[in-house]
């Protein structure tokens, strides 16, 4: 299986997304899951995340140092399972971007999200607070996101 996390510079939301669910797929047993991030926009390709939102992920004991932006698509589009946008925004972008991406692949990320849907708040140009804020809403949606995941592969 293929997952994308998709915001609009690949430099806050999306890439604490990617460490977060990949910190809790390396801990569900669900081992052929591959997962990128990438952000809509260009701009920041090639650069390490925010200072932070890394700054944040390392207080929470994360490690945020492989991650370098990228820019959607991140190879073939059509061959993820599933892409999740952070907020309304980049779903949109997605639609237009996607290509032959099935409508039915691209989800918002917190779609997952036990408290409910909604967009993630871009934090960058806020405080650590939003940082923080951030951070509390991908680590519970990453967990419903494994838990739906391990979910459908046993009932398959």
């Amino acid at each position: 299986m293929k997952i994308a996390v998709v915001c609009l510079g690949n430099i806050c939301r999306s890439p604490m997304a990617e460490v977060v669910l990949r910190d809790r797929l390396d801990g569900s047993g669900l081992d052929d899951v591959e997962l990128v991030s990438a952000g809509t926009g260009g701009w920041h390709a090639g650069e390490k995340m925010d200072r932070r939102a890394a700054a944040t992920l390392l207080e929470a004991g994360y490690d945020p140092e492989r991650h370098r932006a990228r820019q959607w698509p991140v190879g073939d589009p059509e061959t993820y399972d599933l892409v999740l946008a952070m907020d309304a925004d980049n779903l949109a972008d997605l639609a237009d971007l996607a290509g032959q991406t099935p409508a039915s692949r691209l989800r918002m990320f917190r779609d997952f999200d036990p408290e409910g849907p909604g967009d993630v708040p871009d934090p960058y140009y806020g405080g650590a607070e939003g940082f923080r804020e951030v951070l509390a809403m991908v680590e519970r949606t990453s967990d419903a996101i494994v838990a739906s995941l391990a979910t459908s592969r046993r009932g398959s």
